[in-house]
């Protein structure tokens, strides 16, 4: 299996413009089209059970409504989460964070899993996101990296999982981005496109980190980050970004 520091190209929440976001069908699409890593964004049940969904709330990529952490697991394994995005989806369910990562490692890609907890749950969900994916994943495949806009969701993933390699999400480079990167001990930061700029991107690989952004759908702009030094993009359309070779 190739290094992830040659991988370029991270398909954000699967093929997420082919197909509906954060399942399976989205994440073995992204394989078909010739990505090698997936992103995800992962948070949990009300019965503390980890599951692959971006929003706090049901509402926008299920048949449900209201607060994921208000459901159990059997409730939000009934809800409809492929219908919303087109017909063909229909039946799509909710994927476990189980589910990912068995589909990863059958498809040989890299996972970044982002730890996405609701209001009040970040140390819950950092502690079990952490566990659940060192003790599935298995040990003869590079170790999934787990990302977060939360410090303390990172904190406790180091706590249970300190083998995992870790980034700090932020939308703008914080201006202590060395001082939150220390501490978190991450080894990449991953940033919004639209708020980097080629010095900035330099301060901080001279650093010694990683960067990869998100969420880059114009080849174009690819291309131009690609040329500053920025390790990796997140794209919804994989097949448009890897077809720049």
């Amino acid at each position: 299996m190739e290094d992830l520091s040659r991988i370029r190209v991270i398909a954000h929440r699967g093929a997420s413009s082919y197909a509906p976001e954060n399942t399976l069908a989205a994440f073995a699409l992204a394989a078909e089209q010739g990505a090698r890593a997936i992103e995800c964004d992962a948070k949990l049940t009300r019965d503390g059970k980890i599951v692959l969904i971006h929003d706090d709330r049901l509402d926008r990529t299920t048949s449900g409504r209201g607060p994921v952490k208000r459901f159990d697991l059997k409730a939000i394994r009934a809800l409809d989460a492929g219908a919303w995005f087109d017909k063909q989806f229909a039946g799509e369910r909710v994927p476990t964070l189980e589910e990912g990562l068995a589909l990863w490692a059958e498809r040989g890609l890299f996972p970044q899993i982002e730890i996405k907890p609701c209001l009040g749950r970040a140390a819950k969900t950092g502690a079990a996101v952490a566990a659940r994916a060192a003790k599935l994943w298995p040990r003869d495949l590079p170790p999934p990296v787990l990302s977060s806009f939360s410090p303390r969701a990172l904190d406790m993933a180091r706590a249970a999982a300190p083998d995992l390699p870790r980034a700090y999400l932020a939308e703008r480079l914080p201006l202590d981005w060395r001082r939150r990167l220390k501490r978190l001990d991450c080894a990449a930061l991953h940033c919004n496109h639209k708020y980097l700029t080629e010095a900035k991107l330099a301060k901080v690989k001279k650093a010694g980190y990683a960067v990869r952004c998100y969420t880059v759908n114009d080849p174009a702009r690819a291309r131009q980050l690609f040329a500053w030094g920025v390790d990796a993009v997140f794209t919804d359309c994989p097949d448009k970004i890897l077809a720049l070779g």
